[in-house]
């Protein structure tokens, strides 16, 4: 008895030591995940919303991206002729769009006006978390995505982030660009208000001096107060999938802030990709509220004159040497009229 009850002892003793290494070690992992969190953001100006990213950390993390996670590859010649022809937008309520049967989100082919937004390093995030979109600017160089994709609170922006157009399977096959600048609404940064869970990034593509992503990809164009209820798409990146997804539905107020679209499987990573009517008009972006949504709902915080304001501030505000200036606040052309759990 003497015998076993040691023999008890010693292997208690044993399980004990492999118990508090098995603490110690998801301790550690969990100071080196902080650590990259913190390494990977930055104050900016809380108070204004906006944030002018350091180039050399900017090429850093474009590097980061082209070290065996993407590659970049040579788009369709054919494509590309025709991403330089203006786009057109058709009346989806008269005809040339029907709602997804069942509504289930479905991987869908690449295209170049939205991709992946990669965060590479460790913070804790899958290589891509999040969508976004490329919207027609004065400077071309502009993507729309959710606030809480970019900024995070009681940490700041994220220095770390890299817009990959177009990305399927692994890769880039036009480019890889990094912001020069992000603007959300003070709004998010003060409380993560969901009615502003939107952020505007302006980018440039590094090695590649005066290259303009609109010029690249083409834009979809921005409209605010759109009428509701309204025929739509959305279109995003789950952060376990190497394609996008897409699914149409009708497109409805959800109170007098939010936008509605009822369609199931649209997982974690679609956070800041489009909902889009009449083919190429952006009416809203995967966000809002509950951090985007549940298992049968997508949200967006409304297109109204406060998602207006900050589209003009940010393709007014100061542009790198070397770039296209913006012209005259936007507007024209346009329409009528700790964070949240991303999708």
């Amino acid at each position: 008895m003497s015998t076993r009850g040691h023999r008890r002892r010693g292997i208690g003793r044993r399980l004990l030591i492999v118990a508090c290494c098995a603490v110690l070690a998801g301790v550690a992992a969990y100071a080196w995940q902080l650590r990259g969190i913190v390494t990977n953001s930055a104050a900016g100006d809380r108070a204004r919303g906006t944030y002018l990213q350091d180039p050399e950390t900017a090429d850093r993390t474009a590097s980061a991206v082209l070290d065996g996670i993407v590659r970049e590859t040579e788009a369709d010649p054919g494509l590309r002729a025709r991403q330089a022809t203006p786009r057109r937008t058709t009346n989806w309520r008269t005809g040339g769009w029907r709602p997804s049967d069942p509504l289930v989100a479905r991987p869908a082919a690449g295209e170049p006006t939205v991709g992946a937004l990669f965060s590479p390093g460790s913070d804790g995030d899958p290589d891509h978390h999040c969508s976004g979109v490329v919207v027609h600017s004065p400077a071309g160089d502009l993507v729309a995505t959710a606030a809480h994709c970019v900024y995070r609170a009681a940490l700041g922006f994220r220095t770390n982030l890299a817009f990959v157009p177009g990305y399927r399977d692994g890769q880039a096959p036009y480019g890889v660009w990094v912001p020069t600048r992000i603007d959300v609404d003070p709004r998010w940064t003060e409380d993560q208000d969901p009615d502003h869970d939107v952020a505007f990034l302006r980018l440039r593509r590094p090695g590649r001096p005066g290259e303009e992503l609109e010029d690249v990809t083409g834009a979809e164009t921005a409209r605010f107060d759109a009428e509701l209820p309204a025929p739509a798409r959305l279109v995003g990146y789950p952060n376990t999938a190497e394609q996008p997804l897409e699914c149409f539905n009708t497109a409805r107020a959800e109170g007098p802030t939010q936008v509605r679209l009822d369609c199931a499987d649209v997982p974690n990573g679609t956070s800041g990709g489009p909902m889009l009517t009449d083919g190429h008009t952006l009416i809203g972006l995967i966000g809002g509220r509950d951090g985007g949504g549940d298992e049968r709902t997508s949200y967006s915080s409304r297109f109204g004159e406060g998602i207006r304001a900050l589209y003009e501030r940010a393709t007014t505000g100061p542009a790198n040497p070397g770039r296209r200036q913006a012209g005259p606040p936007a507007g024209q052309g346009q329409g009528q009229g700790q964070s949240q759990p991303t999708r």
